[in-house]
């Protein structure tokens, strides 16, 4: 299956190949970070020298707009627009370095649910649906 991510407020696409690009910000710590595309999968790709500090909370921008990806509904989660083959999701996902916790959600409400710590942001979710 394709994963195809753009920015909610830009809608450029933030994964030109098979890893999503963000801007990660945490205290003077500032770099590009990739993210493995399926959602659940928790794998990121760092550059050389930078190191994701266990529990530490992190911002992550769009790096074509800037904007904050970070959302007014649920501050403890990012959100990106998913495109599949035939429709398009969003996916809220966790700030936290360490914690697992992403959602899918359609106008129908969430259709799927991933990561040992989900259950962190349950009243976050409800915000959001």
């Amino acid at each position: 299956m394709r994963w195809t991510y753009s920015c909610p407020h830009c809608n450029a696409m933030l994964n030109p190949d098979e890893t999503v690009v963000l801007i990660g910000r945490q205290g003077n710590a500032r770099a590009l970070i990739g993210f493995h595309p399926q959602p659940g999968n928790y794998r990121a790709y760092m550059p050389p020298g930078v190191q994701l500090e266990e529990g530490s909370l992190w911002e992550f921008h769009c790096p074509v707009c800037q904007d904050s990806l970070t959302t007014g509904q649920a501050p403890g989660l990012c959100a990106l627009d998913l495109h599949t083959e035939d429709e398009t999701q969003r996916v809220f996902f966790s700030r936290r370095v360490g914690e697992q916790a992403t959602f899918v959600i359609t106008a129908e409400g969430v259709t799927e649910r991933h990561g040992k710590d989900q259950d962190k942001h349950s009243l976050e979710l409800l915000e959001l649906i």
